[in-house]
């Protein structure tokens, strides 16, 4: 993979709030590495991870109905700079 995704502050942050349920968003260039990313955050937490298969324009375009879910934790990754630290 040519990006650095930083899973590990994703993990990290997953498990300190401890999300049963996490839900990662991909535009369509990395959703060919969704696998690797879920399979990294459910091996190092106990959370159980789905991937949006909708469309992800950006940090603004978070999926409706994320409550009747169960979703816990939405994660976004995409392939530009939106914020330079996190803060978590």
């Amino acid at each position: 993979m040519d990006y650095d995704l930083e899973l590990g502050k994703v993990v990290a942050h997953i498990n300190k709030i401890k999300a049963k349920n996490v839900l990662v968003q991909l535009p369509d260039g990395l959703k060919p590495h969704a696998k690797k990313i879920i399979d990294a955050i459910r091996s190092k937490t106990s959370s159980e991870a789905f991937i949006w298969l909708g469309d992800c324009f950006g940090a603004c375009d978070i999926p409706l109905g994320l409550q009747s879910l169960k979703i816990d934790l939405v994660v976004q990754f995409g392939h530009n700079a939106f914020v330079k630290e996190a803060g978590w």
